[in-house]
Order: C-alpha cells, then structure tokens, then sequence
C-alpha cells in the first residue's frame, strides 16, 4: 500500500465517509494496530456467515475487520484455521460476591464471557439493616459491604478492578426491602414513590433496567401494579424490564402474559430471565409458549428472552416451600419451621398436586433434587447427593429432609432441580429472539469456590452453544450462535458500540477453534473449566492468552443510559425521549 493509499483511507476514517471494499471497515489513521488477528474465520455478529480475515485492534477499540487489513500490527496473531468473534454477554449472571474475592471471573473468561450482567437481586441500594443481614447470611464467601447504593458498588468494582467488564440492574426485590422490610405487605401510595425514587437514584447511577425473581420472598408478594410503575420509572430513564417470570410451569402462559402486560403498561422493554418450561407436564406448553412471546412481538412489543442450556435449574429450598412461610426473611422463615404445626402445614402444601405457587419440590420431585451447596461445614459431605437419598438415610421424608436442612444450614441451601425437557433446551436454542445466560457465579476451580458445588452452567454454558448445539447438533449455524452470544444481548441492553466486530466499537474479542471447543463440567463434577477459547481482548487488553487468564484488570463498568455522569446524562421525563432498538 502507498503512502497515498494510507492518507485516503486515514480520511475516510476521519470522516465518516463510507470506505467498504469487499466488506472492509475503514482503517485508522495510526501507523500500526496495537493488535493484527489474521487469516481468522470473521463471525461479526451480524448473523451473516463468516469470512476470512483481518481483524485490527488499536487501544481499546477495533480499528479494522475486513479481507486484508492495510496495516501491520504491533503484535500479530496468525488465527487460520481459528474463528473470531465479539465478545459474548452474559445476560443474566451472578457474580456479585465472587468478583470481590476473585475478579478473573475464570469459569466465563474461559468461555469467551467479555460482560457479565448483574442484578437479578442487585447490590444496592441498601439500608444498615439490610447490611447487617446480608454479612449474618454470607456464605462461603466472605466479604465487607462498604457501599449502601447500587452505584458505590459498581465504583468498588472499578477500583479494585476486575477482569470482565460488569453491567447491573436495580432489583425491583431490593428495592422493595429498602421500604417494606422482607414482610408480605402492600406498599402505600407514599411508600410506592419512595420505591420509585430509589430506581429512579439506581438508574441515574447506572443500572440497565429494573428486575424481579416473581418465585422469591420478598418479591413475589409484589402484584403487577407495583411493578408497572417501577419499570415506568426505569423506562422513563431509558431502561428495561427483566423478569424471572411468576411461573415457569404450571401457570407459565399466565406468566408470560403479565409480563407483556407490564412491558406495554410501563413502555419498557421486557426481557425473560432464564426461558424454560419447568416440570414434565407442562413440556407440551413449548409451541404456546413461543406462539404468545412471538404474538407479542409482531404486534410491537419489544420483548425478548435468554436460557441456559441445561435441563436442570439451580436454586433454594426456598423454592421448594409456600412463599407465607418465608415473610419477614431468612430468619423469620426458620423460626416458623421449627413451629410443629406450621411445619406440618408447609409439608402438606409441598405435597398439594395443585399449589397456588410455584412449587419446585413438586416440579422436580425428591429425587430430581440435587444438594449443591450448604453453609454448615457439618452438611458439606450432603452435596452431591439427592433429597431422596438424603432422606432415605435419614429415615425421614423427603419434605421433612428439606425442612431439616434448612433449619440445620441457616440457610436456603443451594440445589439443582432437574425441570425441563431436552427436546425443549434445543428447540429455544434455534429461536432467534433468545440469547444467553448462565444464572450464575464466576467462580474459577480453586480456593473457595470448592467449598459447594456450581451448577455445572457457571463453567459451561456458553461453550456448550457452541459445541453440542452448533457443532454436534446442527441446532444452529455458528454464525446464528455468535449473534445470539453477542450482538442480540448487546442490542436489548441498548449498547451501541459493543457486540459486534466493527470499527469503532470496543475491542471485546474472542479467538476460538470451532472443531475442539468444549464444555466439561457435570453435574458430578462441575468445577472443570471449558477448553477452545484460546485469546479473549476486553477494552483491547489481552484478558486470556493461550488458554491461561492474564489477570488484567481489563473491565470497565458499563452503565444504562441515563447514568448522570454522562454528558447530557440523567433520567428524562418521559420514556417517549428514549427510542429502542427492535
């Protein structure tokens, strides 16, 4: 190329002047990339099917993608034979607790995870009481809480820095115990606007959007009107609404239609956490299911949904009891279970074929109930084994072995309930509308992270798309997987400059082998990180090189739209200012 070349295409960058030849972005105005990714498989995110190609990284941001990158670089990666792609959003995960003891985020980084979104439950805002039950009920992990609100939490991210980068809701559940405490209670008009105000503060200070867990004591002792307006408020600051939905199983049409009805009430966009269809006799609700989620979208609604791919959920045993018991909290909760006569109540309410709530007892059974981790060291041998077998040695019920347990652990105790339908799993896989999550922590295979056991999604499920539904399966075209990985989360978030391989968009990029990519954690043995993903760059910063994690504190804190730091920042006054992507 000659220096004239160089000028012209240095214009045309400074410009915004259209400079396409054979699919090429334009080339910056820099002598050398920082980074040259050459000879790769180009999966842009697009959908559209790959290309060999360049790649062309400068700072933290894509510089060139195209057949022949017109400029060398600093350092080069011969990726032939390799596949790069945009860095894959996890769209529903929880890593809140263990990015304070390890910012790796080691069992996502593996797999090509470049933004983790939090929230479900978010970090803040918290009250002193709220704190001080947060430290009493910790886990495992230990950790201090030095911040009350949802934006000093994501600052302590930044400054002790962390490799992924980390995006956050505000909880709608969270909110709703900062003003009403964990008890099973109607806000008052006035209560309802402090609630209001305190997504409103959360939205100023970052947050996507507003969530809620509808299974959950406390949030599921909230009704629809409470939650149209705390996703009005989130919509009129440009946010969405996600849900995990009141019912994935016996009133799970119902669920996705109160859904809706939120999203067009409030004007927010709506997102469905963790899509499945939970129990055996609700798997023939699958083709409903989509016909009223794709109904709903052809006539405007903006909804969209993630899933992991595994037929098996994982939780509490709070999930497997009515929600009355559970009013006023953890400890209020294993109080009542001690009660004879309250226990003898709950018990029989497990055991109702018909329960007005979701039961996942009886969704998976005793035996479809896998022990994952406890916080009494004298329980630990427990994980790993069913309730039934627990049961069994026990001499006891089932339903009276869960009661036991909580009681015994302090705590929810963690479990796998194995719900859904393989048949269903690939079928949501093909839906071009769902993208991807992992429902839960980052942990890496060492240290504390030993202590319980990860459902097996928290170090495979990414991996798993691209092994068992793209490349073993046929479920899906590996350039279909990487839209839904990347730019199909990317775009619901509203994020304009990340999720594809651009130029000018943020160098979040994977380098992966089509042919050997693969997940290896099970349920026996989840703690096994997934192998393929050989490079990953976050902001342009090599976060994983030849497999190994660099430590790099490579993540940046990616906040909503109306995070008031921003020029012109701050929530507007009516949701009608904000346009969403379709």
């Amino acid at each position: 190329m000659t220096s004239r070349d160089i000028l012209t295409l240095a214009f045309l960058a400074a410009f915004a002047l259209p400079f396409n030849p054979a699919g090429a972005s334009p080339a910056p105005t820099a002598d050398h990339y920082d980074v040259l990714i050459t000879g790769a498989t180009v999966y842009d995110g697009s959908g559209n099917p790959g290309f060999v190609g360049d790649v062309g990284l400068l700072g933290d941001r894509i510089a060139y993608v195209g057949p022949k990158a017109p400029l060398m670089g600093r350092e080069r990666i011969n990726a032939r034979g390799k596949a790069v792609a945009p860095g894959f959003v996890n769209m529903l995960a929880h890593p809140e607790e263990s990015l304070l003891v390890d910012g790796r985020a080691l069992s996502d980084l593996r797999q090509g995870v470049t933004l983790e979104v939090l929230g479900e439950d978010s970090m803040g805002p918290l009250t002193p009481t709220m704190k001080t039950l947060a430290l009493q009920r910790e886990g495992d992990i230990k950790y201090d809480i030095d911040w009350s609100t949802l934006g000093e939490y994501l600052h302590g991210l930044e400054r002790r820095g962390v490799t992924p980068n980390v995006a956050s809701y505000v909880g709608a559940g969270t909110v709703r115990t900062n003003v009403l405490g964990e008890v099973d209670v109607q806000p008052t008009p006035e209560q309802l606007e402090r609630m209001r105000q305190l997504v409103h503060q959360a939205m100023e200070e970052g947050a996507m959007g507003v969530t809620t867990a509808l299974i959950y004591a406390p949030n599921t002792y909230a009704k629809t009107p409470e939650l149209i307006e705390l996703a009005s408020e989130a919509a009129r600051c440009g946010g969405i609404y996600s849900a995990h939905m009141r019912s994935e199983g016996d009133r799970l049409i119902e669920a996705v239609q109160e859904t809706i009805d939120i999203s067009k009430a409030s004007g927010a966009p709506a997102e469905i956490f963790h899509l499945k269809v939970a129990g055996q006799r609700n798997w023939p609700k699958i083709a409903p299911l989509i016909h009223t989620i794709e109904g709903a979208r052809s006539q405007g609604v903006h909804l969209t949904a993630d899933m992991y791919v595994y037929t098996a959920g994982a939780t509490g045993l709070d999930a497997a009891m009515p929600p009355w018991v559970q009013s006023g909290g953890l400890e209020a909760w294993i109080a009542r279970l001690k009660d004879p006569a309250t226990r003898a109540r709950v018990i029989a309410e497990m055991r109702d074929p018909s329960p007005s709530w979701e039961n996942l007892y009886g969704a998976a059974g005793a035996k479809g109930m896998l022990l994952l981790a406890f916080k009494n060291s004298a329980l630990k041998p427990l994980t790993g084994k069913t309730l039934a077998e627990v049961a069994q040695s026990r001499g006891v019920t089932p339903e009276d072995a869960a009661i036991d347990l909580v009681i015994e652990d302090g705590s929810r105790v963690g479990v796998a309930y194995f719900l859904m339908s393989e048949d269903n799993v690939r079928r949501q896989v093909a839906l071009p509308w769902v993208s991807f999550d992992s429902d839960e922590e980052a942990p890496a295979p060492e240290g504390v992270f030993l202590k319980s056991n990860n459902h097996p999604r928290a170090y495979g499920n990414f991996v798993r798309v691209l092994a068992k539904y793209v490349r073993d399966e046929h479920a899906l075209t590996l350039e279909q997987a990487v839209r839904k990985l990347a730019a199909l989360p990317a775009r619901t978030l509203s994020l304009k400059d990340r999720g594809m391989l651009k130029a000018g968009n943020f160098a979040d990029v994977v380098i992966f082998d089509p042919r050997t990519v693969q997940d290896h954690a099970t349920y026996e043995k989840p703690a096994q990180l997934a192998t393929g993903v050989e490079d990953v760059w976050i902001n342009g910063v090599r976060a994983l090189r030849a497999g190994e994690a660099t430590g790099a504190p490579s993540g940046r804190i990616i906040r909503g739209r109306a995070w008031k730091e921003t020029p012109g920042g701050g929530c507007r006054a009516h949701a009608s200012d904000w346009s969403w992507d379709s």
